[in-house]
């Protein structure tokens, strides 16, 4: 995992009509075991992205009770400062600054608060395979009892959580997989979607059995975040 170099810092700046502004800058150091201020605002966290070709990595203020709640909130974030690595060589960039649609990002890592246990329901774990892209996620959506998993996973909305979840994909050629995470996809840019046996997640390296899958694969964007494509700010 890639993460962001010591001593920087996200401020969100802007919040409005369904666009997130984030803006990362360089803080000056505190003094050796000196307090953080009470004013400090929303919990700052790691953000880490899955896009088409490039994974992106920051920090990020919630403006939410959970991660998974700001991304269904906003469909555009407008990042500055961010740390970019390629899936073709493994090599990193930073930009100065990019707009980037959600429909862009195809996985989320989820870090952060879990919200308000009070707005919790009573739900089962349903084991769900996800191929988005070059990335291939196995683990649990947690659906109302009874539920139909297909049929339910369709009617969330766009950015739908899964726990105990693997990720398998490829950076210059090399297998990566990473696994007992909890991950957020986004619904409207799978290619498919398959209900699994749980074995197959406690074991991610394990193949599937050749089966037809249960959705035909879906039409989705093909958005790249390469500085060929992203819109600079």
């Amino acid at each position: 995992m890639h993460h962001a170099p010591r001593g920087m810092h996200v401020r969100m700046i802007a919040s409005l009509g369904g666009v997130l502004r984030l803006v990362l800058h360089h803080a000056e150091p505190a003094e050796p075991g000196a307090a953080l201020p009470d004013d400090q605002g929303p919990p700052e966290i790691q953000f880490s992205a899955y896009a088409e070709d490039c994974r992106v990595s920051g920090l990020v203020r919630l403006d939410a009770g959970r991660l998974t709640d700001m991304l269904n909130d906003h469909t555009e974030l407008e990042l500055v400062d961010v740390v970019v690595e390629s899936l073709a060589d493994g090599s990193t960039s930073r930009l100065p600054g990019f707009t980037v649609q959600r429909d862009e990002l195809l996985v989320v890592e989820a870090t952060g608060p879990r919200g308000d246990p009070g707005r919790r329901t009573r739900v089962q774990p349903n084991p769900l395979a996800a191929k988005l892209g070059p990335y291939e996620l196995r683990g649990f959506v947690h659906l109302p009892h009874r539920a139909n998993t297909l049929d339910a996973v369709r009617r969330r909305r766009p950015m739908v959580p899964m726990t105990s979840a693997s990720i398998a994909y490829e950076v210059a050629g090399v297998p990566v997989l990473l696994a007992d995470r909890t991950l957020i996809f986004n619904r409207e840019c799978t290619d498919w979607l398959r209900v699994i046996d749980r074995e197959l997640i406690e074991s991610p390296e394990r193949p599937f059995p050749t089966l037809e899958l249960p959705l035909p694969p879906l039409s989705r964007p093909q958005a790249q975040l390469t500085p060929s494509t992203v819109r600079h700010g």
